[in-house]
């Protein structure tokens, strides 16, 4: 369905930009660390905010002089509970050319936000990435079963929607067969893969045919090449 050819490649695409911006983020931190001069500043005042909901963190104001004896304050990434008190001396890392934009010498403020992006940039693209692996793998094992699987003539039993999954409000509807393997006696079902739209009238027989792998009727394809194709 497209819709989930769509979520795959937005989960990875997004997940992929981010993790780029992580990088920018890492070298833009290290090009800053490299040229950065080291002082200390004094923690003048805690200013809090609230955010959208609800939870107030408390960003540290931080005083500190230049190597040329100019004085400048700046106001240091936020969080709850607060990270340093009022009147706490501090490492400053600031460029002399742009002293407004110091920074505490702190794993969080120097690579706090490239973390942040990074994680989140990773778990978006390994969702993405799992469900087109996943997708490429399938089409690869049906393709194996359409090309060397044994036919097999099932006994058609039922349409049944698959509840387990959802996209838009939709359920996708799945053809559910049975046979009976002469060599071992033993029952199997088998059930197609998932079909988003309802198969039931243009099932004109009761026999299906399902492809096995030689000795192991466990794996398997539901030959559904009867129905006709959806629309683009």
């Amino acid at each position: 369905m497209k819709v989930i050819a769509i979520i795959k490649y937005t989960f990875a695409s997004i997940g992929l930009a981010m993790l780029i911006a992580t990088f920018f983020l890492y070298q833009n931190t290290q090009a800053f660390l490299s040229t950065a001069v080291t002082t200390s500043g004094t923690v003048i005042e805690l200013i809090s905010s609230r955010s959208n909901n609800n939870s107030i963190t408390y960003a540290p104001v931080v005083r500190f002089s230049t190597s040329n004896g100019d004085v400048t304050e700046f106001v240091s990434s936020g969080s709850n509970p607060p990270a340093y008190s009022r009147n706490d001396t501090v490492e400053v890392l600031y460029q002399e050319a742009t002293p407004q934009n110091a920074k505490i010498n702190s794993i969080s403020d120097l690579w706090g936000a490239g973390l942040i992006v990074g994680i989140i940039g990773l778990v978006f693209f390994s969702i993405g990435f799992s469900i087109i692996m996943a997708g490429r793998l399938k089409a690869k094992k049906i393709q194996n079963l359409k090309t060397n699987g044994s036919p097999i003539e099932t006994q058609f039993q039922s349409v049944e929607v698959n509840g387990a999954l959802k996209v838009n409000g939709r359920s996708p509807y799945q053809i559910f067969t049975q046979w009976t393997n002469p060599e071992s006696g033993k029952l199997h079902i088998f059930k197609s893969e998932n079909i988003w739209f309802d198969p039931t009238s243009f099932i004109k027989q009761n026999k299906i045919t399902v492809l096995i792998t030689r000795g192991n009727p466990k794996r398997y394809y539901v030959d559904t090449s009867f129905l006709p194709e959806v629309a683009g």
